[in-house]
């Protein structure tokens, strides 16, 4: 059986952009802060959530911020607006944008993700000659980083470089199970099914999450494409969060995911810990 890698493979040292989003200018306007000083009122609100204050109201967070309740309150509007806070009822709390930021200080970059999981790729394409995926998330969907494939892969949409709604997909399942709530809550609100198996609720999203949560392992059943079935683990990070998943798809023909499991699980946690470990080394002093 003969094997390739498609986009830039990670021996030649070469990395995919993971295309995090911003907002865009284009679309609306964004209020600018007028001086530094803008901006670290903005920080101090930043700052008040925690653990133990996970969402408050306006009142709340101007005291513990020390601002005027009226300056908090035009401060937050734009922290809504660029998704770094949420807004439910009356009460704030820490947004999406500012979830993805923070899990950054946990993930290694594309380049060393790549070349940390490559060898791990190949034992899972010759353990099984079907697609290995690498796959991270970006906002709603899941990017795909590095695949592995032989002559007998089956037309799919995932291909390296492409991004697909993350509900719809087992890895992108296996990422949202550990992302933060936010992240959750908005791949909820903005389902895209694909096929007549793809989750169509959030009632089914948050049921298949739990489950993911329990084992460690998701799937997709013809959910990306019909005739098409998949495996993936996440590949946690030191915090308990994740920073990407791996995963093993092929036609429902031949390839039994289950199967596949118990191999995709270990070797997943096989590239966390090296991933963990390459981030503890860039910190050492030099």
């Amino acid at each position: 059986m003969t094997m390739s890698t498609t986009g830039v493979s990670a021996r030649t040292g070469g990395a995919a952009h993971t295309g995090t989003r911003v907002p865009s200018t284009a679309v609306r306007h964004q209020p600018e802060p007028d001086s530094s000083s803008s901006a670290a009122k903005a920080l101090a609100l930043l700052s008040c959530f925690s653990p133990h204050h996970p969402a408050m109201g306006v009142s709340e967070i101007a005291r513990r911020a020390q601002l005027p309740k009226s300056t908090a309150h035009r401060l937050l509007a734009v922290l809504v607006d660029w998704e770094m806070v949420t807004k439910r009822g009356t009460e704030y709390s820490p947004g999406a944008r500012l979830t993805e930021l923070a899990a950054l200080t946990a993930q290694p970059d594309s380049q060393d993700l790549r070349r940390i999981a490559l060898p791990h790729l190949l034992d899972l394409y010759e353990m099984t000659h079907e697609t290995v995926n690498l796959c991270v998330l970006v906002g709603n969907d899941v990017r795909y980083v590095d695949q592995i494939h032989g002559h007998q892969a089956v037309s799919s949409p995932a291909c390296v470089g492409a991004r697909l709604p993350a509900a719809n997909t087992a890895v992108g399942k296996a990422l949202l199970a550990f992302s933060g709530d936010e992240v959750v809550a908005r791949a909820s609100d903005r389902l895209r099914p694909a096929t007549s198996s793809s989750v169509a609720s959030p009632t089914q999203l948050a049921r298949e999450l739990a489950a993911i949560r329990h084992t460690g392992i998701a799937y997709d059943r013809q959910e990306t494409k019909p005739g098409l079935t998949c495996v993936a683990a996440p590949i946690r990070s030191w915090s308990g969060g994740v920073v990407a998943a791996l995963s093993i798809s092929g036609p429902v023909h031949r390839f039994r995911p289950a199967d596949a499991a118990p191999a995709i699980r270990a070797v997943a946690a096989s590239v966390a810990k090296l991933t963990q470990e390459a981030r503890w080394q860039r910190h050492l002093p030099r």
